[in-house]
């Protein structure tokens, strides 16, 4: 359906394809390696540990998801050209790797304690950015469905390869899938929350141990929390990008 769109829009296809085949590749050596040491050290942790870390990221989820403070004042864009779209993202994005790397530093400064606290700042505010994205891409995250779509973007930037095929193809059919959602409490209860906060928690553990290390704490919480940001906001952008040129060939939207 290239020709519906326009110049820009066939050069994001184009890209989107390239990143789609990305998140698909078959983990090299280092990274299976990698796996299996994270996985060695969560079989050594106790359940009870388990339990608290995943209650305590299923609570702040659940909460963000379900509350109204994350939801941004601003109303979602419409009648916004894709390349207008993506230009205030990446200012989006700028904005909230500052944000991150001032907090990561903060905390890295801070020793173990603050190191530790950093865990859920920083989970507050990656899923912050991604409402104020969605309506960016001009999506109103009053409607749960867009909460439950940004759960998705979030798991896909810090999954495994073999996740992320399987949350891709859920992404890539959101307009159809949506419409069969049961109500937000009853979709929530079929989440594993337990393997979203295992695949999270391995994602950016590495990062965020050297934070805990004493007189370079802060260097590496900024660097860290950066970076984590612009995962996101990668994953985030192409996600969204997916969304509209679906429906702009789905509906004949005329965005310019």
């Amino acid at each position: 359906m290239e020709a519906e769109y326009t110049l820009y829009e066939q050069q994001m296809a184009r890209q989107l394809k390239r990143w789609e085949i990305r998140q698909q590749i078959t983990p090299n050596f280092v990274e299976r390696a990698s796996k299996s040491v994270q996985t060695g050290i969560n079989n050594l942790i106790p359940d009870k540990v388990h339990k608290t870390i995943t209650a305590t990221v299923k609570g702040i989820i659940q909460t963000t998801l379900f509350g109204i403070n994350y939801i941004p004042a601003q109303e979602p864009l419409y009648d916004v050209s894709l390349a207008d779209r993506d230009a205030k993202a990446e200012e989006l994005l700028s904005l909230y790797k500052k944000i991150a790397a001032a907090e990561g530093a903060g905390a890295g400064a801070g020793g173990i304690l603050l190191g530790l606290a950093d865990f859920p700042i920083l989970l507050g505010i990656k899923l912050k950015f991604l409402f104020e994205l969605a309506h960016v891409y001009g999506y109103s995250t009053k409607d749960y469905r867009e909460r439950l779509f940004i759960l998705y973007v979030f798991q896909l930037a810090f999954s495994s390869p073999k996740k992320k095929t399987e949350l891709l193809k859920t992404i890539k059919n959101w307009h159809v899938i949506s419409d069969s959602f049961p109500p937000a409490a009853a979709y929530l209860d079929q989440v594993d929350w337990q393997q979203l906060q295992q695949e999270y928690r391995d994602t950016i553990d590495f990062r965020k141990m050297l934070q805990l290390i004493p007189g370079i704490g802060a260097v590496v919480g900024a660097w860290a929390n950066f970076g984590l940001l612009e995962e996101l906001g990668v994953a985030g952008m192409n996600c969204f990008r997916l969304r509209r040129l679906q429906d702009k060939v789905n509906t004949g939207s005329k965005e310019q």
